[in-house]
């Protein structure tokens, strides 16, 4: 729906500024004069999430919430974790291989493993069991998979090895598992910004963490001494996101103890320290769920939520706990079970720590809720000895030369794409063929349809002396929702309209705008979300991650809002002209072209300068992360469409290099 509110000749009335021949025109000092603040992106961001994160919703009965919390992890498990060629990596049976000889210890040994998470991919990992179970075969103990996040050390990190210990030497058996991009695996094919090109070819970059996890607490049930009653997961940061994630959406896990690894998102809106890598955020998850969901989708089940007080990297104490207990505390009151969910608070250092205060914590959480609060559990910890502490090295397991990876997989998977019919050689059967192709489009970008509304914004000096150049400046207010900055230039009478975009912002283009003045163009030179002015001071792609993760994408945000501003452009043009869209940068030729395809009404031709060949060359095989620019990692998006197949929507208008 478009609103056409104000013409041209009615801002050049109000605003226009209409610069002599006397000197010549600072054109680049025109275009960088401020129309909006610096906070305004993240402002509007932050508005715009918190009215998109879900809400708990009131329950009254048990049965009720088991049904919600039900569907919550069916569709979390189908439309987030397992979509695409992820869909057939779930039941890949698990497969186990022992590597070397085992380690030992006082009362306990360590064996070296490695595990398929999912076809080629293998995980290295420390299986601790104790000594007594060898006599014992019919014993039942409980079993624990300790994850660990941001640490170079990985499985290897002395405070890792210590929980590890003090688990196993109290009877447990316990898994010690590598992460992604961390430890042996901490290599650039698993960089957690790599993961988001299996999103671009429509598989969920999501599902390897989600398996390495599940296929983890797999291997730990199949030993015979397991006790399926009594699982526990815990680790710390991004183990802490690991423990709440796997603990949320498998209902195995009976006691969790994420440790200083999440918020919700209503506070990550508010806290930028709290918004995590691209695991954090996974595709469409805050569209079905928030991380308060996934905390009281464990009632009834033991959660110990730990938190640091003065934490120095992320999810402090103050703001990040208390929201997750007020919305998760009447779920577990349902079931009569307060006494389960419980938190910690560590003071002492209060830094990003899982050391032994908080360690100790976990320990009385395993000795009350696996061992009925038992008096002969003693939570207090157990002395290592230096030698049971292994280095990096000692903790080295082999895994295949070729084992796979986030950029192996997103090669693999891109080879075979985009899937697209041929273009129809008959002109009707090739129109029908883009509307539907258009349509497609449409709902892999999640298109928005804004409307209007054009605000003047008034000269804060005197004109400039120049060329007889009108210059306008004005905010388009796009469905009360995104603010976008505009120069309008005009020299003479207009031979048509050229919309500018620019990877660098409109401020560095003076060049480009001045040869289409030159050229007779009426220039509207605007910064779309994340371009220019409009860009989020800091944490950009970490923005646009939260865009994805409620069901937006930020390449149909910024799409339709330059869609918008060429309806906007074209109703506002005397002689109701087509637009022509003109983009600098690869970023932008992407964008265009999106915006082009979607609008084939008020958008003319399509020029382009410095413009993306491929998507698939461009992002996956110059392998490149999200954290670069967050729209190029469209979800599916190369699964259907590369450029090539975007230009054959904009046909039979025209798409240029310059």
């Amino acid at each position: 729906m478009r609103l056409c509110l104000i013409v041209s000749c009615c801002l050049i009335l109000v605003t226009s500024q209409i610069l002599s021949a006397a000197e010549p025109l600072d054109l680049k000092a025109e275009l960088s004069r401020p129309i909006i603040t610096p906070q305004n992106s993240l402002d509007e961001t932050q508005v715009y999430l918190e009215r998109r994160i879900p809400k708990l919703p009131e329950v009254k009965t048990t049965k009720d919430w088991d049904a919600l919390a039900a569907k919550w992890r069916q569709e979390v498990l189908e439309k987030v974790v397992f979509r695409g060629e992820a869909a057939k990596w779930r039941d890949h049976p698990l497969t186990v291989e022992y590597v070397g000889e085992p380690m030992r210890g006082p009362g306990y040994v360590v064996k070296k493993l490695r595990y398929e998470c999912l076809p080629g991919m293998w995980i290295p990992a420390l299986l601790y069991v104790p000594d007594k179970l060898a006599d014992d075969k019919a014993a039942k103990v409980p079993v624990v998979l300790n994850v660990n996040g941001h640490d170079g050390k990985g499985k290897a990190a002395d405070y890792k090895q210590v929980r590890c210990i003090n688990l196993v030497k109290r009877g447990m058996i316990v898994l010690n598992t590598e992460w992604f991009g961390m430890g042996q695996l901490k290599v650039d094919g698993f960089s957690h910004v790599k993961m988001n090109q299996l999103d671009l070819c429509g598989s969920s970059g999501i599902a390897p963490f989600y398996l390495a996890m599940s296929k983890g607490i797999d291997l730990l049930l199949k030993h015979p001494n397991a006790d399926s009653y009594r699982v526990a997961v815990s680790g710390l940061s991004g183990g802490g996101w690991q423990t709440i994630f796997i603990s949320g959406l498998d209902p195995r896990v009976t006691l969790a103890n994420p440790v200083a690894g999440y918020s919700s998102y209503l506070t990550r809106a508010r806290y930028g320290s709290d918004l995590g890598d691209s695991e954090q955020t996974p595709c469409d998850l805050g569209k079905y769920v928030d991380y308060i969901h996934l905390t009281a989708m464990r009632a009834p089940r033991a959660t110990l939520l730990t938190f640091n007080a003065h934490d120095n990297c992320c999810f402090a104490a103050g703001h990040a706990l208390p929201p997750l207990l007020a919305g998760c505390r009447p779920v577990y009151a349902l079931y009569g079970e307060t006494d389960r969910l419980v938190s910690h608070v560590n003071h002492v250092p209060g830094d990003h720590n899982f050391g032994q205060d908080n360690r100790e914590a976990f320990y009385r959480a395993v000795g009350a809720f696996f061992y009925d609060g038992s008096k002969d559990f003693d939570a207090k910890e157990i002395v290592c000895e230096k030698a049971e502490i292994k280095t990096l090295d000692e903790l080295l397991v082999t895994v295949p030369e070729n084992n796979a990876t986030f950029t192996s997989l997103a090669k693999s998977l891109a080879a075979t794409l985009p899937r697209a019919a041929d273009v129809p050689a008959d002109k009707s059967a090739k129109q029908e063929w883009q509307a539907g192709r258009r349509k497609l489009l449409a709902q892999i970008v999640a298109a928005k349809d804004y409307n209007v509304d054009a605000e003047p914004v008034a000269a804060a000096d005197s004109p400039v002396a120049g060329a007889t150049t009108q210059i306008q400046r004005f905010r388009l207010r796009l469905s009360n929702t995104w603010t976008v900055p505009v120069v309008e230039l005009t020299r003479g009478e207009s031979k048509g309209t050229t919309v500018v975009v620019a990877d660098a912002g409109r401020a560095a283009v003076a060049d480009d705008i001045e040869k289409l003045l030159a050229g007779g163009q009426r220039v509207l030179a605007v910064d779309l979300l994340s371009f220019g002015e409009s860009k989020y001071a800091s944490r950009d792609w970490l923005w646009g991650l939260m865009l994805d993760t409620v069901g937006d994408r930020p390449l149909g945000v910024q799409a339709g809002q330059l869609v918008a501003i060429a309806r906007h452009a074209h109703d506002t043009d005397r002689a109701g002209r087509t637009v022509t869209l003109h983009s600098i940068g690869p970023r932008a030729s992407l964008i265009t072209l999106v915006a082009a395809a979607l609008e084939p009404q008020a958008v003319g031709d399509v020029t382009q300068r410095d413009a993306m060949v491929s998507l698939k060359q461009h992002v996956i095989e110059q392998n490149r992360g999200v954290s670069e620019a967050a729209e190029l990692f469209c979800f599916g998006l190369l699964e259907h469409f590369d450029v090539p197949q975007l230009q054959t929507l904009v046909a039979p208008r025209r798409v240029e290099a310059k």
